[in-house]
Protein backbone atom coordinates (compact mmCIF):
# COMPACT_ATOMS: atom_id res chain seq x y z
CA UNK A 1 0.00 0.00 0.00
CA UNK A 2 2.69 2.63 1.13
CA UNK A 3 4.75 1.75 -2.16
CA UNK A 4 1.28 2.20 -4.39
CA UNK A 5 1.01 5.51 -2.68
CA UNK A 6 4.39 6.27 -3.68
CA UNK A 7 4.13 5.35 -6.88
CA UNK A 8 0.80 7.31 -7.91
CA UNK A 9 2.65 10.09 -6.44
CA UNK A 10 5.92 10.22 -8.28
CA UNK A 11 3.90 12.52 -10.80
CA UNK A 12 2.64 15.35 -8.58
CA UNK A 13 5.99 14.92 -6.40
CA UNK A 14 8.26 15.64 -10.23
CA UNK A 15 5.96 18.85 -10.83
CA UNK A 16 6.55 20.16 -7.09
CA UNK A 17 10.69 19.47 -7.84
CA UNK A 18 10.44 20.96 -10.90
CA UNK A 19 8.16 24.18 -9.95
CA UNK A 20 10.32 24.71 -6.67
CA UNK A 21 14.17 24.69 -8.02
CA UNK A 22 12.57 27.24 -10.40
CA UNK A 23 10.76 29.49 -8.27
CA UNK A 24 14.05 29.22 -6.16
CA UNK A 25 16.14 29.91 -8.88
CA UNK A 26 14.21 33.19 -9.98
CA UNK A 27 13.72 34.45 -6.79
CA UNK A 28 17.51 33.62 -5.50
CA UNK A 29 19.35 34.53 -8.50
CA UNK A 30 17.24 36.54 -10.89
CA UNK A 31 15.98 38.88 -7.59
CA UNK A 32 19.09 38.55 -5.45
CA UNK A 33 17.00 37.20 -2.43
CA UNK A 34 19.67 35.34 -0.26
CA UNK A 35 16.93 32.87 1.36
CA UNK A 36 13.49 32.56 -0.90
CA UNK A 37 11.39 30.81 1.52
CA UNK A 38 7.91 32.04 0.27
CA UNK A 39 9.10 31.89 -2.85
CA UNK A 40 9.62 27.57 -2.09
CA UNK A 41 6.47 27.25 0.42
CA UNK A 42 4.30 29.05 -1.71
CA UNK A 43 5.18 26.78 -4.59
CA UNK A 44 4.73 23.56 -2.71
CA UNK A 45 1.51 24.61 -0.73
CA UNK A 46 -0.10 25.80 -4.28
CA UNK A 47 0.62 22.28 -6.42
CA UNK A 48 0.11 19.66 -3.34
CA UNK A 49 -0.69 16.31 -3.43
CA UNK A 50 -4.42 17.11 -3.50
CA UNK A 51 -6.61 15.31 -6.42
CA UNK A 52 -7.85 18.42 -7.58
CA UNK A 53 -4.81 19.70 -9.61
CA UNK A 54 -7.39 22.15 -11.69
CA UNK A 55 -5.96 25.35 -12.77
CA UNK A 56 -8.51 27.67 -10.93
CA UNK A 57 -7.85 25.48 -7.80
CA UNK A 58 -4.31 26.43 -8.03
CA UNK A 59 -4.87 29.72 -8.67
CA UNK A 60 -7.10 29.89 -5.65
CA UNK A 61 -4.51 28.51 -3.38
CA UNK A 62 -2.01 31.01 -4.70
CA UNK A 63 -4.59 34.10 -4.43
CA UNK A 64 -5.17 33.26 -0.27
CA UNK A 65 -1.37 32.97 0.11
CA UNK A 66 -0.08 35.96 -1.77
CA UNK A 67 -3.03 38.00 0.01
CA UNK A 68 -1.80 36.53 3.24
CA UNK A 69 1.63 37.10 2.74
CA UNK A 70 0.57 41.52 1.38
CA UNK A 71 -1.61 41.86 4.22
CA UNK A 72 1.51 40.33 6.70
CA UNK A 73 4.23 42.72 5.41
CA UNK A 74 1.41 45.87 5.40
CA UNK A 75 0.38 45.20 8.95
CA UNK A 76 4.26 44.25 10.31
CA UNK A 77 5.28 48.17 8.98
CA UNK A 78 1.95 49.30 11.01
CA UNK A 79 2.68 47.40 14.52
CA UNK A 80 5.60 45.69 14.27
CA UNK A 81 6.67 41.88 15.31
CA UNK A 82 5.57 40.52 18.89
CA UNK A 83 3.19 37.97 20.13
CA UNK A 84 -0.11 40.58 19.66
CA UNK A 85 1.00 41.94 16.50
CA UNK A 86 0.79 38.40 15.29
CA UNK A 87 -2.34 37.47 17.15
CA UNK A 88 -3.82 41.11 15.40
CA UNK A 89 -2.10 40.08 12.04
CA UNK A 90 -3.99 36.74 12.09
CA UNK A 91 -7.08 37.99 12.99
CA UNK A 92 -7.40 40.80 10.07
CA UNK A 93 -6.02 38.01 7.98
CA UNK A 94 -8.63 35.55 8.77
CA UNK A 95 -11.43 38.30 8.49
CA UNK A 96 -10.59 39.41 5.19
CA UNK A 97 -9.81 36.02 3.90
CA UNK A 98 -13.49 34.78 5.03
CA UNK A 99 -15.23 37.85 3.48
CA UNK A 100 -13.14 37.40 0.29
CA UNK A 101 -13.69 33.66 -0.25
CA UNK A 102 -16.67 31.10 0.75
CA UNK A 103 -13.91 28.67 0.72
CA UNK A 104 -13.09 28.06 4.55
CA UNK A 105 -9.48 26.71 3.43
CA UNK A 106 -8.96 30.34 1.21
CA UNK A 107 -8.51 32.03 5.25
CA UNK A 108 -6.09 29.25 6.31
CA UNK A 109 -3.90 29.16 3.47
CA UNK A 110 -3.52 33.03 3.87
CA UNK A 111 -3.10 33.11 7.59
CA UNK A 112 0.01 30.46 7.72
CA UNK A 113 2.41 32.63 5.31
CA UNK A 114 1.24 35.95 6.84
CA UNK A 115 1.84 34.40 10.57
CA UNK A 116 5.17 33.63 8.83
CA UNK A 117 6.25 37.19 7.67
CA UNK A 118 5.18 38.43 11.23
CA UNK A 119 7.69 36.58 13.35
CA UNK A 120 11.07 36.08 10.66
CA UNK A 121 12.71 38.76 11.02
CA UNK A 122 12.72 41.33 8.17
CA UNK A 123 15.03 40.22 5.29
CA UNK A 124 17.93 42.53 3.87
CA UNK A 125 16.09 43.47 0.54
CA UNK A 126 13.05 45.73 2.47
CA UNK A 127 9.32 44.54 3.86
CA UNK A 128 7.68 43.86 0.57
CA UNK A 129 10.91 41.10 -0.39
CA UNK A 130 8.91 38.26 0.83
CA UNK A 131 5.60 39.33 -0.90
CA UNK A 132 8.16 39.57 -4.00
CA UNK A 133 8.63 36.07 -3.24
CA UNK A 134 5.23 34.92 -3.09
CA UNK A 135 4.30 36.08 -6.12
CA UNK A 136 7.37 34.31 -7.98
CA UNK A 137 6.17 31.19 -6.20
CA UNK A 138 2.78 31.40 -6.95
CA UNK A 139 3.50 32.16 -10.54
CA UNK A 140 5.76 29.39 -10.79
CA UNK A 141 2.96 26.89 -9.31
CA UNK A 142 0.70 27.85 -12.09
CA UNK A 143 3.19 28.07 -14.90
CA UNK A 144 3.86 24.29 -13.35
CA UNK A 145 0.21 23.55 -14.07
CA UNK A 146 0.27 23.95 -17.59
CA UNK A 147 3.88 23.20 -18.48
CA UNK A 148 4.91 20.78 -16.21
CA UNK A 149 1.18 19.15 -15.79
CA UNK A 150 0.94 15.39 -14.03
CA UNK A 151 -0.57 12.96 -16.48
CA UNK A 152 -4.24 14.16 -16.85
CA UNK A 153 -6.04 10.40 -17.21
CA UNK A 154 -3.80 8.53 -14.81
CA UNK A 155 -5.64 9.16 -11.90
CA UNK A 156 -8.70 9.36 -13.49
CA UNK A 157 -9.02 6.06 -15.53
CA UNK A 158 -7.60 4.62 -12.18
CA UNK A 159 -10.50 5.98 -10.66
CA UNK A 160 -13.23 4.49 -13.96
CA UNK A 161 -11.82 1.31 -13.41
CA UNK A 162 -12.50 1.11 -9.89
CA UNK A 163 -15.66 2.24 -10.42
CA UNK A 164 -16.29 -0.21 -13.16
CA UNK A 165 -15.01 -3.16 -11.38
CA UNK A 166 -17.70 -2.36 -8.36
CA UNK A 167 -20.26 -2.38 -11.38
CA UNK A 168 -19.27 -5.67 -12.76
CA UNK A 169 -18.94 -7.43 -9.52
CA UNK A 170 -22.55 -6.17 -8.41
CA UNK A 171 -24.73 -7.18 -12.02
CA UNK A 172 -22.65 -10.63 -10.79
CA UNK A 173 -24.77 -10.55 -8.07
CA UNK A 174 -27.79 -9.48 -9.70
CA UNK A 175 -27.54 -12.42 -12.31
CA UNK A 176 -26.61 -14.86 -9.76
CA UNK A 177 -30.02 -13.76 -7.68
CA UNK A 178 -31.94 -14.31 -10.68
CA UNK A 179 -30.78 -17.35 -12.09
CA UNK A 180 -30.18 -19.21 -8.55
CA UNK A 181 -33.31 -17.36 -6.15
CA UNK A 182 -30.92 -16.42 -4.28
CA UNK A 183 -31.96 -13.36 -2.16
CA UNK A 184 -28.50 -13.21 -0.59
CA UNK A 185 -26.52 -12.41 -3.74
CA UNK A 186 -28.97 -9.61 -4.63
CA UNK A 187 -28.31 -8.55 -1.12
CA UNK A 188 -24.47 -8.72 -1.40
CA UNK A 189 -24.91 -6.60 -4.87
CA UNK A 190 -27.29 -3.69 -3.42
CA UNK A 191 -24.64 -3.39 -0.66
CA UNK A 192 -21.88 -2.96 -3.31
CA UNK A 193 -23.90 -0.74 -5.05
CA UNK A 194 -24.15 1.45 -1.79
CA UNK A 195 -20.43 2.40 -1.77
CA UNK A 196 -20.64 2.99 -4.88
CA UNK A 197 -21.04 7.29 -4.38
CA UNK A 198 -17.66 7.85 -3.68
CA UNK A 199 -15.70 5.99 -6.68
CA UNK A 200 -18.44 8.16 -8.42
CA UNK A 201 -17.00 11.74 -6.78
CA UNK A 202 -13.40 10.29 -6.78
CA UNK A 203 -14.08 10.19 -10.73
CA UNK A 204 -16.05 13.53 -11.59
CA UNK A 205 -13.51 14.92 -9.88
CA UNK A 206 -10.08 13.63 -11.27
CA UNK A 207 -11.82 14.32 -14.73
CA UNK A 208 -12.43 17.55 -13.77
CA UNK A 209 -8.95 18.15 -12.83
CA UNK A 210 -7.87 16.29 -16.37
CA UNK A 211 -9.93 18.10 -18.32
CA UNK A 212 -9.22 21.93 -16.66
CA UNK A 213 -5.58 21.02 -17.17
CA UNK A 214 -5.74 19.72 -20.39
CA UNK A 215 -7.32 22.29 -21.57
CA UNK A 216 -4.29 24.91 -21.42
CA UNK A 217 -1.38 22.78 -21.61
CA UNK A 218 0.33 22.50 -24.75
CA UNK A 219 1.55 19.06 -23.41
CA UNK A 220 -1.92 17.01 -23.29
CA UNK A 221 -4.40 19.15 -24.81
CA UNK A 222 -4.18 16.28 -27.47
CA UNK A 223 -5.91 14.12 -24.61
CA UNK A 224 -8.91 16.34 -24.54
CA UNK A 225 -11.33 14.40 -27.09
CA UNK A 226 -10.29 11.15 -24.93
CA UNK A 227 -11.23 12.92 -21.22
CA UNK A 228 -14.34 14.53 -22.43
CA UNK A 229 -15.21 11.09 -23.73
CA UNK A 230 -14.72 9.80 -20.54
CA UNK A 231 -16.73 12.04 -18.50
CA UNK A 232 -19.70 11.40 -20.98
CA UNK A 233 -18.99 7.79 -19.83
CA UNK A 234 -18.56 8.66 -15.68
CA UNK A 235 -22.01 10.05 -16.15
CA UNK A 236 -23.59 7.17 -17.63
CA UNK A 237 -22.00 5.41 -14.68
CA UNK A 238 -23.14 7.40 -12.17
CA UNK A 239 -26.71 6.48 -13.76
CA UNK A 240 -26.11 3.11 -13.70
CA UNK A 241 -25.01 2.62 -10.35
CA UNK A 242 -28.29 4.50 -8.98
CA UNK A 243 -30.51 2.15 -11.51
CA UNK A 244 -28.91 -0.79 -10.40
CA UNK A 245 -29.42 -0.07 -6.47
CA UNK A 246 -33.18 -0.25 -7.76
CA UNK A 247 -32.97 -3.21 -9.82
CA UNK A 248 -30.99 -5.20 -7.15
CA UNK A 249 -33.73 -4.33 -4.60
CA UNK A 250 -36.29 -5.36 -6.75
CA UNK A 251 -34.41 -8.21 -7.79
CA UNK A 252 -33.70 -9.46 -3.87
CA UNK A 253 -37.99 -9.17 -3.38
CA UNK A 254 -38.78 -10.83 -6.61
CA UNK A 255 -36.71 -13.98 -5.76
CA UNK A 256 -37.90 -14.71 -2.71
CA UNK A 257 -40.37 -16.82 -3.70
CA UNK A 258 -37.95 -19.33 -4.64
CA UNK A 259 -37.84 -18.99 -8.62
CA UNK A 260 -35.23 -18.55 -10.81
CA UNK A 261 -35.74 -16.06 -14.07
CA UNK A 262 -33.61 -17.26 -16.38
CA UNK A 263 -34.57 -14.87 -18.93
CA UNK A 264 -34.22 -11.97 -16.85
CA UNK A 265 -30.85 -13.25 -15.88
CA UNK A 266 -30.19 -13.62 -19.50
CA UNK A 267 -30.63 -10.32 -20.01
CA UNK A 268 -28.87 -8.80 -16.84
CA UNK A 269 -25.66 -11.08 -17.94
CA UNK A 270 -25.13 -9.61 -21.05
CA UNK A 271 -25.88 -6.09 -19.25
CA UNK A 272 -23.07 -6.81 -17.45
CA UNK A 273 -21.17 -7.98 -20.88
CA UNK A 274 -21.86 -4.55 -22.42
CA UNK A 275 -20.44 -2.89 -18.79
CA UNK A 276 -17.29 -5.07 -18.70
CA UNK A 277 -16.97 -3.60 -22.82
CA UNK A 278 -17.80 0.11 -22.04
CA UNK A 279 -15.25 0.41 -18.95
CA UNK A 280 -12.22 -1.50 -21.26
CA UNK A 281 -13.14 1.24 -24.22
CA UNK A 282 -11.55 3.49 -21.74
CA UNK A 283 -8.21 2.38 -22.14
CA UNK A 284 -8.35 -0.07 -25.23
CA UNK A 285 -8.89 1.70 -28.34
CA UNK A 286 -9.75 -1.18 -30.36
CA UNK A 287 -13.14 -2.04 -28.60
CA UNK A 288 -15.03 1.03 -29.82
CA UNK A 289 -18.05 0.29 -30.88
CA UNK A 290 -17.92 -3.13 -29.27
CA UNK A 291 -20.26 -1.93 -25.88
CA UNK A 292 -22.68 -0.10 -28.60
CA UNK A 293 -23.25 -3.16 -30.50
CA UNK A 294 -23.91 -5.51 -27.71
CA UNK A 295 -26.22 -2.60 -25.99
CA UNK A 296 -27.97 -2.11 -29.44
CA UNK A 297 -28.77 -6.40 -29.72
CA UNK A 298 -29.70 -5.82 -25.76
CA UNK A 299 -32.27 -3.10 -26.47
CA UNK A 300 -34.04 -5.03 -29.11
CA UNK A 301 -34.57 -7.83 -26.17
CA UNK A 302 -36.13 -5.34 -23.27
CA UNK A 303 -39.45 -6.48 -24.72
CA UNK A 304 -41.81 -8.12 -21.82
CA UNK A 305 -44.06 -9.53 -24.26
CA UNK A 306 -41.59 -11.06 -25.84
CA UNK A 307 -39.43 -12.04 -23.54
CA UNK A 308 -41.44 -12.88 -20.53
CA UNK A 309 -44.64 -13.39 -21.77
CA UNK A 310 -47.37 -14.27 -19.13
CA UNK A 311 -45.19 -13.00 -16.75
CA UNK A 312 -46.25 -11.17 -13.69
CA UNK A 313 -45.89 -7.74 -12.68
CA UNK A 314 -43.37 -7.97 -10.45
CA UNK A 315 -41.23 -9.66 -12.82
CA UNK A 316 -42.62 -7.11 -15.50
CA UNK A 317 -41.23 -4.09 -13.75
CA UNK A 318 -37.82 -5.59 -13.57
CA UNK A 319 -37.45 -5.79 -17.09
CA UNK A 320 -38.90 -2.00 -17.65
CA UNK A 321 -36.30 -1.07 -14.99
CA UNK A 322 -33.64 -2.17 -17.73
CA UNK A 323 -35.32 0.05 -20.79
CA UNK A 324 -33.61 3.63 -19.25
CA UNK A 325 -30.66 1.90 -18.12
CA UNK A 326 -30.29 0.73 -21.71
CA UNK A 327 -30.90 4.05 -23.02
CA UNK A 328 -28.25 6.20 -20.55
CA UNK A 329 -25.63 3.49 -21.51
CA UNK A 330 -26.13 3.56 -25.40
CA UNK A 331 -25.94 7.60 -24.29
CA UNK A 332 -22.70 6.91 -23.27
CA UNK A 333 -21.75 5.26 -26.21
CA UNK A 334 -22.27 8.82 -28.19
CA UNK A 335 -25.82 8.38 -29.45
CA UNK A 336 -28.40 10.85 -29.06
CA UNK A 337 -30.66 10.56 -26.54
CA UNK A 338 -33.69 9.63 -29.28
CA UNK A 339 -31.52 7.23 -30.98
CA UNK A 340 -30.72 5.42 -27.87
CA UNK A 341 -34.80 5.07 -27.25
CA UNK A 342 -35.59 4.52 -31.09
CA UNK A 343 -33.71 1.06 -30.64
CA UNK A 344 -36.21 0.24 -28.05
CA UNK A 345 -38.94 -2.32 -28.59
CA UNK A 346 -42.28 -0.69 -28.27
CA UNK A 347 -44.21 -1.61 -25.04
CA UNK A 348 -48.12 -1.96 -25.23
Amino acid sequence: MAGRRVWESLPAITQILVAVAAAYAIAHWGFGHAVPLLAVTVTINSLGFTRDARPVRVAETVLGILLGIALGDALALLVGRGLWQLVVVLAVVFVVGRAVSANPAFAVAAAVPSALVVLLPEPDGGPFTRSLDGLIGGAVALLATALVPRDPRRAAARDGRALFSVLEESLAGVVDALADADPAAAELALSRLRRTQPLVDAWATSLDSAISVARISPWVHRQLPELRRDARVAAAADLTARHLRTIARRSEFLVRDGRSRPELASVVSQLATAVRLLGLELDDAELAGSARTELTHLAARLDPASLIPGAGASDVTVLLLLRPLAVDLLVATALTPGEARSLLPPVD
